[in-house]
């Protein structure tokens, strides 16, 4: 490979990510059909799950547990506004708010007003939502374990090293 990009001998790695990424992605869109949900949707869900209070739709972060977070006497807002929702989609206000709309009539977000700004609302998920995020996040789990399972166990450790190190990079 030269260090302009692939020769004819090796494959371009963009090209690789982008086919197994597009059938990962494949998979789990049908994947969310029974569940109601469009990928686009199930974001959105990820986003809100990720709250105010710094932490992503993992858990990971500042202050992984809203509860312990109190407990520890930290500040902790409850829920997002739609502004923030749109920064950590990076789409635009306008769309976020038809996604939660979508999310709201299902009942799976709610909104509340925010104590700090009358004009505000913060959106948190329903009870409905916290289970149905868990639902297809372990839906999910099992669809990815098994696109990984022709891999194996030290390729897949390999590969989560490599792309941690990617996404490390990129920050």
């Amino acid at each position: 490979m030269t260090a302009g990009g692939p020769t004819a001998e090796t494959p371009d790695l963009g090209d690789l990510m982008h086919a197994a990424f597009r059938r990962l992605r494949h998979r789990w869109s049908h994947q969310l059909a029974p569940f109601d949900l469009t990928p686009y949707q199930f974001r959105a869900l990820q986003a809100v799950a990720g709250g105010a209070h710094g932490h992503g739709p993992d858990g990971h972060g500042a202050c992984a547990d809203h509860r312990r977070c109190q407990e520890a006497g930290r500040h902790v807002e409850e829920g997002l506004r739609l502004k923030d929702i749109a920064d950590r989609l990076r789409i635009a206000p306008r769309s976020a708010t038809e996604v939660i709309d979508q999310l709201e009539a299902k009942g799976l977000v709610e909104r509340r007003p925010d104590p700090a700004d009358r004009r505000a609302t913060r959106i948190s998920l329903s009870e409905a939502g916290v289970g149905l995020r868990e639902e297809v996040r372990e839906a999910r789990r099992r669809e990815a374990g098994d696109y990984f399972s022709v891999l194996s166990q030290p390729d897949q450790a390999e590969l989560a090293r490599l792309l941690t190190e990617l996404a490390r990079a990129q920050e």
